[in-house]
């Protein structure tokens, strides 16, 4: 099980000027693919088609048109972006297509924004929240 929390920090928590020596690199690859994750998430209609997926196992075009009160074009345009870039699948039963999400794909996205390792909890700094990645569901 995967948990997000946030929390306010203190103000020991905030970085300093001499935590800079032990900051970790980004790779240019990775750096653009979550560009384009971001991109891709920077979308209210993307967003919602998410949370509702990760509510339900499965839902159809239809079932998603009306939940977020839109065409079936403008719905479809924004699964099939979601299905290119590999977040959801689609399993077509008859004259509907069914989507669902692609967990291992989900927490490769997780892993690459909260870092590599498979050490536990992670922590990134929003603001003056402290947002923290545990598997267990425990807070971190």
């Amino acid at each position: 099980m995967v948990t997000l929390t946030t929390q306010p920090m203190s103000t020991e928590q905030h970085p300093s000027a001499s935590d800079n020596g032990s900051a970790k690199t980004l790779a240019d690859e990775t750096a653009k693919e979550l560009v384009q994750l971001f991109k891709l998430l920077a979308d209210e209609t993307r967003l919602r088609i998410l949370h509702y997926l990760m509510q339900q196992e499965e839902l159809n075009v239809r079932t998603l048109c009306k939940m977020l009160d839109q065409s079936q074009p403008a719905v479809s345009h924004h699964l099939a972006l979601l299905r290119v870039a590999g977040i959801i699948e689609c399993r077509r039963d008859g004259k509907h297509n069914f989507y669902h999400l692609v967990p291992k794909r989900c927490q490769g996205y997780l892993d690459t924004v909260f870092g590599t390792g498979g050490e536990f909890p992670r922590k990134v700094r929003v603001e003056d929240s402290l947002l923290t990645y545990t598997r267990d569901g425990q807070a971190g």
